[in-house]
């Protein structure tokens, strides 16, 4: 007769539906210990998500009480995969080594969670690929908008339309920053050595201020909204440090304030766009949104305008998205993602009005060297605006240009970079009167 068979283990034979996914948290900092908190105090998600595992380097500093005795802590991230989590939550941040742990982890056959721009600004088309080939999930709900649910709305809430536009106020610090200055008048640098104090800042906050971290929230986005790979080295940026008190008082008299605005436009050739600080009307969701929140417009052929907003930061919001990602991947079991993100690139933008902001060592012809340059390159002027009450050796002023080519304008402006009456190079800033705004 037949030997007999030892009955296999009932949690090998349970389908992976019927039982918790086994989560595996990789970085134990601010949004990593937001998750795990989660999962610990709402005890009613314990029949869809069971914390097994928190990777974290120099992990004996991390370990908290609170976390059940049954979770596994770890320095090694070959202890994690041994264990075949179903889903691996990154949140280290950053490219290296984030890039090779999550690659790790998906050839294994884990579905990964992950809160990290960079890492999909970079590596996003071909992590999406490999997670399809091996039949497992890549989810990035909070890699944009913090608590926002973005990625869900325009993946799975406006899948109807055909999107021809994004357009928002990504990056909370430099929103509080600018929002703040609009409000009291007080230069830069109290405001920004303000929110470092306050957490919204890092102590170098160049990723902020320079526009590199909503350049990758940008990218992300349109990868989302177009099915298309912006290189992040080819996203147009401007830093916010050039801004004075001086900016939003002339904003202030054009009926406008001053945001870092990140956009990309869909058009027949490419697509254009920019992060940078831009002049948008006051009364705009733009000018209106105030603090370190988020405000992001989506803009389709057929449903018009989207908009969505909210808390952009900070530990518990993000994770809050972590673990609405998590729950998603309980629905759905391990399928594959059909989405694939095209090479493209960006192309000029077209014509915008300009806000040129100039401070110079007052003396006569200035303003005539200014108009002949312009003229030249076919800039227009439209208004100029001075302020009393500065000094005639660091005199800012103020010229508004009618719609122009971008780059006629800075050629045009390089032409006048030499000038010995410079006391601060010029500022060009976009003004966004109309969809963009």
């Amino acid at each position: 007769m037949p030997q007999a068979q030892s009955e296999p283990k009932a949690e090998s034979r349970e389908p992976k539906a019927k039982r918790p996914l086994r989560v595996a948290i990789l970085g134990f900092g601010t949004v990593g210990a937001s998750v795990a908190r989660i999962l610990v105090e709402r005890p009613e998600l314990a029949s869809r998500l069971q914390l097994t595992h928190v990777f974290n380097r120099g992990v004996t500093r991390k370990r908290a009480d609170w976390v059940p005795s049954s979770v596994v802590w770890t320095d090694s991230f070959d202890d994690v995969l041994a264990a075949h989590p179903d889903v691996v939550v990154e949140v280290v941040g950053g490219v290296t080594p984030a890039h090779e742990w999550v690659s790790k982890a998906i050839e294994a056959g884990s579905s990964v969670v992950t809160a990290n721009k960079m890492l999909l600004a970079a590596h996003g088309p071909e992590l999406l690929k490999v997670a399809a080939t091996r039949g497992v999930r890549l989810r990035f709900e909070a890699a944009v908008g913090g608590g926002v649910p973005l990625i869900h709305g325009v993946r799975e809430g406006l899948a109807g339309d055909s999107l021809t536009g994004v357009a928002g106020i990504l990056n909370g610090t430099c929103n509080y920053i600018l929002s703040r200055m609009s409000a009291t008048g007080e230069p830069m640098d109290i405001v920004l050595a303000d929110a470092q104090r306050l957490g919204y800042a890092e102590a170098d906050p160049t990723a902020d201020v320079d526009g590199f971290d909503a350049a990758a929230k940008l990218v992300v986005l349109a990868g989302i909204a177009f099915h298309r790979h912006l290189r992040m080295p080819e996203v147009p940026r401007r830093s916010i440090r050039p801004l004075s008190a001086a900016d939003f008082r002339y904003a202030d008299r054009l009926g406008c304030t001053i945001r870092q605005v990140s956009r990309v436009q869909a058009t027949d050739g490419g697509f254009f766009g920019s992060v940078g600080p831009a002049l948008v009307p006051q009364g705009s969701s733009f000018g209106r949104n105030e603090g370190a929140n988020n405000v992001v417009t989506i803009y389709g052929k057929y449903g018009g305008e989207s908009s969505f907003s909210g808390a952009g930061a900070g530990g518990p919001a993000t994770a809050v998205a972590v673990v609405s990602d998590l729950l998603a991947l309980t629905q759905g079991g391990r399928q594959s993602e059909a989405e694939e993100w095209q090479p493209a690139s960006f192309v000029a933008p077209p014509p915008l009005p300009y806000y040129l902001r100039f401070i110079v060592k007052d003396r006569p012809g200035i303003l005539a060297a200014i108009s002949t340059a312009m003229a030249k390159y076919d800039v227009n002027l439209d208004a100029v605006l001075q302020e009393p009450g500065y000094p005639k050796d660091r005199l800012p002023f103020v010229i508004t240009v009618e719609p122009c080519e971008e780059a006629a304008l800075h050629e045009a402006l390089g032409e006048l970079s030499d000038a010995d009456w410079h006391a601060d190079p010029p500022l060009a800033l976009p003004r966004l009167m109309g969809q963009d705004s």
